[in-house]
């Protein structure tokens, strides 16, 4: 990695022009309100367990979100659900995060699943880890009910991580190459936060809310 964050983020004007050609491929005027100003210091963190890595072809079959305002986890306000998946659950995602057939049988269906996030949510910025993965993932099931994307603002975690670190670099070594480990428990632990057991959807959207808090926190220091 070489002085930048190793996944390039697009400048503002792009994502005004994208969220207005957004708004116009929208197909259901009822979820108008994605496009609402979100409102101030309020943020949504988002995450989603799935039959596998493929966002072509898994299925989700939990999604949890959790609402932070200012510098607080609003843990009273959070969304868990477990999914139909459409299709099997292999062995190798069951041993990951542990839900077998049997236990989302019972779930939503995804279109209802959806549904529900997507009013959780609103138009709040989405806050996540590898959240490109889940943000795929939502997009893929919400297009055909709304035409198009999910619109909202964007944060990484793991960036805000990597640029925290990045400026604890001296001057002289910015510019070489900076081994900096990205993966969420090395995150958790360098930050000094506490970690939940992994690949649970609500404990992995609330690591990743404790980590932005952390990381704003440090950057206004």
């Amino acid at each position: 990695m070489r002085g930048a964050y190793p996944f390039p983020m697009a400048p503002d004007w792009w994502h005004a022009l994208q969220r207005g050609w957004m708004r116009r491929q929208l197909r259901d005027p009822a979820y108008a309100f994605l496009f609402d100003a979100p409102p101030p210091d309020e943020w949504v963190s988002i995450d989603c367990e799935t039959t596998g890595l493929d966002t072509a072809k898994d299925a989700i079959v939990s999604v949890a979100a959790v609402r932070i305002r200012g510098q607080r986890i609003c843990t009273s306000e959070r969304l868990e659900l477990l999914v139909q998946p459409e299709r099997n659950v292999p062995g190798a995602s069951i041993r990951i995060h542990h839900l077998r057939e049997t236990d989302v049988a019972d779930g939503l269906p995804l279109q209802e699943a959806m549904h529900q996030l997507l009013h959780f949510i609103g138009s709040r910025p989405l806050v996540g880890y590898f959240l490109e993965f889940d943000v795929a993932m939502v997009n893929r099931a919400i297009k055909p009910m709304l035409g198009t994307s999910l619109p909202q603002a964007k944060i990484e975690v793991s960036r805000l991580y990597y640029e925290y670190k990045f400026r604890q670099l001296p001057p002289s070594q910015q510019h070489d190459l900076a081994d900096i480990d990205l993966r969420f428990a090395s995150m958790m632990a360098d930050l000094a936060l506490p970690q939940l057991p992994p690949h649970r959807a609500l404990n992995d959207a609330v690591m990743a809310a404790m980590a932005f808090i952390k990381l704003r926190a440090l950057k206004n220091r």
